[in-house]
């Protein structure tokens, strides 16, 4: 064998390539290439964010349960649950399991065939309480299906919008797939069917137990129950077909009808209410004689912004519960007309014109001025009445908060406008104008709910003429106890259209549209 000389082992060795040793980054690359922890918290924002848009935009299913529409969503919670909200009398929430979803029942409003179904067939209602668990149980597995679909969607398109590559956003969606079925997993297992029998009361349904009883005797007790809930549908769908059944005046598509409404005190409820007349009775203008706000405070003025999506114009005067902080927030609205010191407007065919009341009661700092200043305040009013029509531009309605200043236009406007008592009325004034007095459309308030039973909510429909800008009749609208246990409309004449007015009057000419 062949030795090799140390020299060339040497050479050898220096000729052996080395196996190259990993450059070390740079530590601006190093900070720039994000960390596992960075990625996870990342993606699970994405997930998080996409799945509730996703729920919020497509995750709601609307379920016909028993005579009532409704409307269920699953929303993210931290404490799970269900709450059930039924307008206008408030919500109630249940207890009904732990996960980070909660369940949202939209009680709409009660079909009128179906409720009619229940009120010509009460043997029905024995059997409503199974129809009403098959219903329930249908929608919750469409809601089910369809939240699932809305969360990987939304996922996953946040998730294509954020990393812009399909791996990313569909392992967003995957993952919110996941979370929403270990919620649903979660709920499962924390199901607690007794929540129905301690539920918690708000609005007014806060003063339900005591006035229909708790679960536990509606159990025991279900007969009188049945009772209950069929008049409970009875009442209101006399809302939906007193005016298909009211004789002796019907107006004619070209009638300017006017809601009259008054005395809200800040109550929410009001404002859906507002909203369903507007529509169902198809009203020119709204006319609300003052107390929208309690304390009339900047803080209260959110509780006014759904005035803006009634869709139609809204006249406004000044209550004595109403600050000249709300005169101003009010004025910024596009659709509404404030009225004061006898300012005049023609709105929807009609000339009003108004004052606010001059007293501010709820600040004590002030002395009230009593009846002295309402008096001066109506007379000041009754004056600008006066130049109005010596100016060729008569006015057709005025609209005053206290009575006490109302009475002080009789003889120089054929109809004025008043709130304040939480009652409603009318009477015709010694020189022959009409005094039409509003009740609370927000039932008395906030605070009615303290009483044993709360103040009925009022309000009523004007219908005018439109040759003629007359009062040819009114209906006056009372939603009582609390709030839809009662349903009453009652349509009202003017005396110049009673068919048997017209012998003991001097002739005149009738109005066009004033009999059917």
């Amino acid at each position: 064998m062949a030795r090799v000389p140390l020299a060339a082992l040497s050479t050898m060795r220096h000729r052996t390539p080395h196996r190259a040793r990993p450059r070390p980054l740079p530590s601006d690359e190093l900070a720039a290439r994000p960390r596992p922890w960075a990625r996870a918290l990342g993606l699970t924002a994405v997930v998080l964010a996409g799945a509730w848009l996703g729920l919020l935009i497509a995750g709601t299913v609307r379920v016909p349960v028993g005579p009532m529409d409704t409307t269920m969503a699953l929303r993210p919670s931290l404490t799970g649950g269900t709450r059930i909200d039924v307008s206008p009398l408030g919500s109630l929430s249940l207890d009904s399991h732990a996960a980070p979803v909660r369940l949202d029942v939209n009680v709409e409003r009660l079909d009128p065939p179906r409720s009619q179904a229940l009120v010509d067939h009460p043997e029905r209602i024995s059997g409503l309480q199974d129809e009403v668990v098959r219903d329930v149980g249908h929608g919750t597995r469409d809601l089910a299906a369809r939240s699932c679909v809305a969360v990987v969607c939304g996922a996953t398109a946040l998730g294509l919008a954020v990393y812009r590559r399909p791996r990313p956003a569909l392992a967003a969606g995957g993952l919110a797939l996941v979370l929403l079925a270990a919620s649903g997993v979660s709920a499962y297992a924390t199901w607690n069917p007794k929540s129905v029998l301690e539920p918690r009361f708000s609005g007014l349904l806060a003063s339900a137990p005591s006035v229909v009883g708790n679960a536990r005797s509606i159990v025991t007790e279900f007969d009188v129950y049945q009772k209950e809930l069929a008049r409970l549908v009875t009442n209101v769908t006399k809302l939906y077909d007193a005016t298909s059944t009211l004789p002796a005046y019907r107006p004619d598509p070209s009638t300017i009808r006017v809601l009259h409404v008054s005395d809200i005190h800040l109550n929410p409820a009001s404002w859906k209410i507002i909203g369903s007349l507007v529509k169902q009775y198809q009203v020119n203008v709204i006319v609300d004689s003052g107390d929208t706000m309690d304390h009339g405070t900047a803080a209260e003025n959110g509780f006014l912004d759904p005035v803006g999506d009634l869709g139609v114009p809204y006249v406004w005067v000044r209550g004595n519960h109403d600050s000249r902080t709300t005169q101003r927030y009010l004025e910024r609205m596009r659709n509404v007309r404030v009225l004061d010191e006898g300012r005049a407007v023609t709105v929807a065919g009609l000339r009003f014109a108004g004052t606010g009341d001059p007293q501010f009661t709820p600040d004590r700092s002030a002395v009230p001025g009593g009846e002295a200043a309402e008096r001066l305040a109506g007379a000041r009013l009754a004056s600008a009445l006066r130049d109005q029509q010596a100016a060729g531009t008569p006015v057709d309605v005025a609209v005053a908060h206290e009575p006490t200043a109302a009475e002080e236009t009789d003889g120089v406007v054929p109809l004025v406008l008043c709130g304040h008592l939480h009652h409603e009325g009318t009477r015709l004034l010694p020189y022959g104008t009409r005094l039409r007095r509003e009740g609370s459309t927000g039932g008395g308030g906030l605070r009615a709910v303290e009483h044993e039973h709360p103040a009925p909510i009022q309000a009523s429909v004007l219908y005018f003429d439109r040759d003629s800008r007359r009062l040819q009749a009114w209906d006056a609208i009372e939603l009582g106890g609390l709030g839809l246990t009662t349903a009453e409309v009652s349509r009202h004449l003017v005396d110049e259209n009673k068919p048997a007015a017209g012998a003991s009057r001097s002739p005149s000419p009738t109005p066009p549209g004033a009999l059917p």
